[in-house]
């Protein structure tokens, strides 16, 4: 919305450059959260927001902290405001994909907030939205997100070829446009879920989503510039520039969130924050044609659903065939299993950080290693 001051005169033609309106997403979206925050967390209270423990029901009752029980969830609708307020101001309104990404970010936190309501009404583990129902809505959404970014100009040509790490080529071009529909649902849907959960200590996911976006926005940068991406051999996406003001703002709404949910958490993000927050990240890696390297970059996400995937089936596995269920990991996702293990929570948070940067660190490795 402020792209048209660089109309003005040629003193505000900063306003044109795409750095200057992407830092200034990113510090408007953290000072909204960090600002707004102890009212939104006095709402959330007002209104009984608190959600039950995800592990209520799932684990003996000795292993469940009853110390977070008090503290409200669904804190994502500030961080998805922020970012959406944010992107508004800087971006302009008149690109596709600006409208797009904040189409797909609003449609699931409206998934996610719907979810977290009924689970708030019925304060039950079971209480939300069902998880086929769920998949069905997140699916359909990454869909009509994947279609419309076929259609658009400047990506469409694109969207059918599969990108791989190491190599400046893709690896298969021309594929039918319903095939990498699914695919690139999956990876959006796959994403959306991998943050959600990991979202389960405090600073946790906000930590490393404020990471992996922050690559993202880079990759972002890159393939819109025609002059870098054809350096380093990677697609350009006409307009896909514009999308490091979304990324940035992701970025400053988690640092904000980080303010208020770091240890100990005044609130959480819950389904309404961590499912847009993944899809968003995910659709980016679809856009820039980095879907393999968002496994890399967001491999703290990847192992921590993994943890679960493994966990789950070995369950179900042993206890059909032995009787009793066994288990691989101490609990399930893994950052619970070192805590199992005797580190703190802080320590599990920091060290899951330091991971995530590593593997950040890998995801831009691979633009030069072609």
């Amino acid at each position: 919305m402020l792209y048209w001051l660089s109309e003005l005169s040629d003193q505000l033609r900063i306003f044109k450059y795409l750095t200057f309106r992407a830092a200034l997403a990113g510090f408007t979206a953290m000072i909204i959260v960090i600002f707004l925050g102890p009212a939104v967390v006095r709402a959330l209270k007002r209104f009984s927001a608190v959600a039950p423990l995800r592990l209520q029901g799932l684990v003996p009752d000795e292993e469940i902290d009853y110390s977070k029980t008090k503290t409200p969830s669904m804190g994502g609708l500030l961080i998805i405001g922020a970012i959406a307020i944010s992107t508004i101001l800087w971006a302009p309104l008149n690109n596709s994909l600006v409208l797009l990404f904040l189409g797909n970010m609003l449609a699931y936190c409206a998934i996610g907030f719907f979810d977290d309501y009924q689970k708030v009404v019925n304060q039950g583990h079971e209480g939300g939205i069902s998880a086929k129902m769920k998949l069905l809505l997140q699916f359909a959404v990454a869909a009509a997100s994947i279609f419309f970014l076929s259609t658009t100009s400047g990506v469409g040509s694109h969207t059918s070829d599969l990108m791989v790490p190491f190599l400046k080529d893709p690896l298969l071009a021309g594929l039918p446009v319903w095939m990498m529909i699914i695919f690139s649902s999956v990876v959006v849907v796959g994403a959306s879920n991998a943050v959600n959960l990991t979202d389960g200590l405090d600073g946790l996911a906000t930590g490393c989503m404020l990471i992996c976006a922050g690559t993202f926005v880079i990759f972002a940068y890159l393939s819109g510039n025609v002059i870098y991406s054809g350096y380093l051999n990677i697609p350009y996406i006409d307009g896909a520039g514009e999308v490091c003001v979304f990324g940035a703002a992701i970025m400053g709404a988690c640092l904000g969130f980080l303010w208020h949910n770091c240890y100990p958490a005044s609130m959480f993000m819950g389904d309404t924050g961590s499912l847009a927050l993944g899809g968003s990240i995910g659709l980016i890696a679809v856009l820039v044609k980095q879907e393999f390297t968002l496994v890399i970059v967001g491999g703290v996400f990847v192992v921590e659903t993994l943890s679960v995937v493994v966990q789950t089936s070995y369950f179900k596995y042993t206890r059909k065939k032995y009787g009793e269920g066994r288990r691989v990991f101490l609990m399930a996702p893994i950052h619970h299993h070192f805590q199992k293990k005797g580190w703190t929570e802080t320590q599990v948070v920091i060290r899951f950080w330091i991971l995530a940067i590593l593997c950040a660190g890998m995801g831009l490795a691979t633009l030069k290693i072609r």
